[in-house]
Order: C-alpha cells, then structure tokens, then sequence
C-alpha cells in the first residue's frame, strides 16, 4: 500500500499545470508515476531526475498540492527545499530547478553539486 508523505519538494502552479497536462494526454501509461530524484553525472556532479517511471518498493509516495510523485528517500537530502518550476516561452522552455542545497550549478540549469 502506498503511503503519502510530505513532499521534500514545491511545484509552482505553472509546472502543476503542466505535469497534469502531460497526464492527461492521450496514450499516457496509466501504471507510470512521476519520478523526481538525481542521478550521477551533468557538468557539476549530479543531475536532476524529473519524469514518469514505474515504481521500485524502495520508492516512497509523496504528494504536492495534489499531485502524487515517487521518490528514492536516498534523494530527499539533495532536493529538500527545491522548487520545481515550468517555462512556457519561446526561448526557455521547460522545467528548471531550484535547489537551496546545491553549492555549484551549471549553466544549463539540471546539474548541480552539493
């Protein structure tokens, strides 16, 4: 059974609108969660995890203004704090990140070290 714990992380409304968009497009995998979490690599050590995954038994639920997302615990001590945030425009589109814990970011803005 899934337990929802607080999330360690925010969305600003404009990536809860866009996420639940995404959700409800046609021919979304129903059985995938949203994955947030960091993995090796990028140009500063670490890079951000942000997508839709199957759920491992060692992932814990979280939920975020009602939005319910996945998370290995193991990532809550690099990305408590951070906001997740959704860019629209022409120029900048896309999800960026911002994580009061990382010590060094690129210029990309998914990478980032602690």
């Amino acid at each position: 059974m899934d337990t929802l714990t607080q999330s360690p992380v925010k969305f600003t409304d404009n990536a809860l609108s866009e996420i639940k968009r995404l959700i409800n497009e046609d021919g979304f995998d129903a059985t995938q969660k949203l994955r947030v979490g960091v993995k090796g690599g990028g140009c500063s050590g670490m890079t951000y995890v942000l997508g839709f995954d199957q759920q491992l038994p060692e992932d814990e639920v979280y939920e975020a203004e009602g939005l319910e997302f996945i998370m290995n615990p193991s990532h809550q001590l690099y990305l408590f704090g951070m906001q997740i945030d959704w860019h629209g425009g022409l120029n900048s589109r896309g999800f960026t990140f911002t994580n009061p814990n990382a010590s060094k970011t690129c210029g990309c803005g998914t990478s980032f070290s602690v």
